[in-house]
């Protein structure tokens, strides 16, 4: 079975949540359908069954960074794929700690019970 690819490069947005450390990654003009929660994370699927936005909870946690260097994301990528209701998510970024460039990136894999069409979803975001 041939999987469903969304490219999104250059069509995606982010926002940080500081006082509740969320931090949310998304494609613009996507039309929303529903969201499905996972342990620590939410994804929002569109009306094509595609997920377009991931939400991270605890993200300094996550990424062992100050919740301010969260507030000074420049460039990041999420590339998702799914396969037989499980979900592979890999997520990198860039933020600036005093003229410095940090990296940071995690690989989320999520089971999922929800109806999820088999796809491949791609979105950059360079500043």
């Amino acid at each position: 079975m041939e999987l469903k690819h969304l490219n999104a490069q250059g069509k995606g947005e982010l926002d940080y949540d500081y006082l509740n450390d969320i931090l949310f990654f998304k494609i613009k003009e996507r039309e929303y359908k529903k969201s499905i929660e996972l342990e620590d994370i939410t994804l929002d699927i569109d009306t094509e069954g595609f997920i377009t936005g991931i939400q991270l909870f605890a993200a300094s946690k996550i990424f062992n960074l100050e919740k301010e260097l969260l507030r000074n994301i420049k460039n990041w990528e999420f590339n998702i794929k799914v396969e037989r209701k499980v979900i592979f998510v890999n997520l990198t970024f860039e933020t600036i700690k005093r003229n410095k460039i940090i990296e940071r990136g995690q690989n989320l894999i999520r089971e999922s019970s929800s109806f999820l069409t088999d796809s491949e979803v791609s979105c950059k975001m360079e500043v």
